[in-house]
């Protein structure tokens, strides 16, 4: 019997700042980074989300680098960017800008997509969900709920 693959999550770089600055253990895009963290999913990032969020932390928030760095190098699997020719086949599925990283989310086989941004992913694609830190944290409770439920029946 094939062992069953672990779900794959494609980050933006809105909830990589979010989970570098979070507050508290608690914020929604710390606990999606955490759930990579300790195995119960696979996230990835693009060069391009890492090198965003990274600049805007620099801007923004640079006492927050040290936790964003240790965050990317336990939490994620960091991609290369797609080839401008890999972009064209999808070409109207996102924002201009947020493209490449669409596609490589699709690339990477992920049917998840965290972001704040979700208009930015519109249209979108058939093969991707596209949803905010805290839906996709719901999702999982959910589905963790779901397996609870059928262990006792």
């Amino acid at each position: 019997m094939p062992k069953p693959r672990r779900p794959r999550v494609f980050v933006d770089a809105d909830v990589l700042f979010a989970g570098a600055a979070s507050p508290t253990e608690h914020g929604a895009s710390l606990v999606v980074l955490r759930m990579a963290e300790i195995t119960l999913v696979e996230a990835f990032a693009s060069e391009q989300v890492v090198a965003e969020a990274e600049r805007n932390l620099e801007n923004k928030l640079p006492q927050a680098l040290p936790t964003f760095r240790l965050l990317v190098s336990r939490c994620l699997r960091v991609v290369p960017d797609p080839q401008p020719d890999d972009l064209k086949p999808h070409a109207g599925l996102a924002h201009p800008e947020d493209l490449p990283i669409l596609v490589a989310a699709l690339r990477e086989g992920c049917r998840w997509l965290v972001t704040f941004n979700l208009r930015h992913y519109q249209p979108g694609h058939p093969d991707l969900t596209v949803l905010r830190p805290g839906e996709f944290v719901l999702r999982v409770r959910d589905l963790l709920a779901y397996l609870d439920a059928e262990e006792e029946e």
